[in-house]
């Protein structure tokens, strides 16, 4: 017998959107990485993209827990000599919170070609509106990413 490959162009993929409003942080970004990377398909293949598009939308509604918002920084450097820059969770969430889930998210995919192909399907908004209704998304109910409060 042998082994099924899955090919690109028979791969189907879907339209979700998950309202990030009250979800913590971490759970909420290792489901929509499990989505994006296609665990969630039978024919998953580790070499082959199979996950599905996300859309996030309420990322400013996100929560972390236990202090982790004035503990945790987020990093970046110009490629210079003492270009290493720092910034706190906290100020992130205020300043540009599609882009603390974006990189929560980022962490938990393969770092290589297919990780950043399978980031181009992700989609965050800071609100609840998003430009994607044409693609006709299907809400996503994450229940293992439990609500905060």
């Amino acid at each position: 017998m042998r082994t099924f490959s899955p090919k690109v162009p028979e791969i189907q993929r879907a339209w979700y959107v998950v309202d990030a409003d009250g979800l913590v942080l971490g759970r909420l970004a290792s489901q929509v990485a499990h989505i994006l990377r296609g665990k969630h398909r039978p024919y998953f293949a580790p070499h082959v993209d199979t996950g599905d598009h996300v859309i996030v939308v309420n990322a400013e509604k996100i929560v972390l827990t236990s202090g982790k918002a004035d503990a945790k920084m987020a990093y970046r450097h110009s490629g210079y000599p003492g270009g290493l820059r720092s910034t706190s969770y906290t100020e992130l969430l205020d300043r540009a919170p599609d882009e603390l889930i974006r990189r929560s998210i980022r962490g938990m995919l393969p770092k290589n070609t297919l990780g950043r192909q399978m980031l181009g399907k992700l989609n965050v908004y800071a609100g609840p509106d998003h430009p994607h209704a044409a693609q006709q998304p299907v809400p996503l109910e994450l229940p293992e990413s439990r609500r905060a409060g």
